[in-house]
């Protein structure tokens, strides 16, 4: 996989480095406890730490997904999301990534200047999203979503209905340079299938496309190592490099200056580099 895929004003070279997702939640309920509301000024500080933390792409998210949490209407994502966006981009030198599945957010976003969508039900909770997604040319990360935890046989499942979005992008005209995989880790699994999911990220890595994963502070590692979600670097770290060993070329992360050194290091072993 040797395309460059255009996010922004960043040239993705898949297979060159691991890139790094920062996240910015602007939700007063994200699991993680670091949501900045709808304070404007403070998701331009929090987002410009990041950037200069060694973000190369910051992920807005307007809708909390942690265990239990109310989904938010339309107008309300709209409040949180959109003037974040903007602002964003007029004061930030890396591209905006809007996270939603929302189809009218989405396009709203992306008039207002971000340069990815990431869906976490892969196209499949509005079929317009596919559409937005295609005329405003931007990349889309596909993730792997469902309800409930059962699966006849977990990666072949996931494969499945991964490529089911694959087919309903590209259907739609998203180009496949524009493509992105997330497994979904945490979204419909047990803590043994997200292990397990991770162990075997080069199935998921097999099907061609560039894949992301987010396991930043989750649930599955608070278990493993009986800590609270604002312990848990050393877990993220874990999971971060051996998802990067095993081929993930995005790591969607909330602590970006720790998991930016642990890339660059996975980085210089797995492919063969120093920075």
């Amino acid at each position: 996989m040797k395309y460059v895929t255009k996010c922004g004003s960043l040239s993705i070279e898949w297979g060159k480095r691991t890139y790094i997702m920062g996240i910015l939640n602007v939700t007063p309920d994200s699991f993680s406890g670091d949501g900045v509301g709808n304070d404007i000024g403070l998701a331009l500080e929090q987002a410009l730490q990041l950037q200069n933390d060694g973000a190369d792409i910051i992920d807005v998210g307007g809708e909390s997904t942690r265990p239990g949490s109310i989904p938010v209407d339309l107008e309300e994502e709209r409040r949180r999301v959109i003037p974040v966006v903007r602002n964003l981009v007029s004061n930030l030198s890396i591209p905006i990534s809007v996270d939603t599945y929302k189809p009218k957010i989405a396009e709203e976003a992306i008039d207002a200047g971000a340069a990815m969508i990431n869906d976490v039900w892969g196209l499949k909770h509005d079929i317009s999203m596919a559409s937005i997604v295609s005329h405003g040319g931007v990349p889309v990360i596909l993730m792997h979503n469902q309800d409930g935890f059962e699966y006849s046989d977990l990666i072949p499942d996931v494969i499945d209905s991964l490529n089911k979005s694959i087919e309903c992008a590209i259907d739609s005209g998203i180009r496949e340079e524009n493509i992105i995989l997330d497994p979904g880790i945490g979204f419909g699994k047990t803590p043994s299938q997200n292990l397990q999911l991770i162990r075997r990220l080069g199935e998921i890595k097999a099907m061609g496309f560039p894949v992301l994963i987010g396991t930043s502070r989750k649930s599955t590692l608070g278990l493993v190592l009986d800590l609270p979600v604002d312990d848990r670097l050393e877990g993220t770290g874990a999971t971060v490099a051996i998802s990067i060993a095993n081929g993930v070329d995005i790591v969607r992360v909330h602590d970006v200056r720790e998991m930016k050194r642990v890339s660059l290091m996975s980085d210089a072993i797995v492919r063969d580099m120093i920075a």
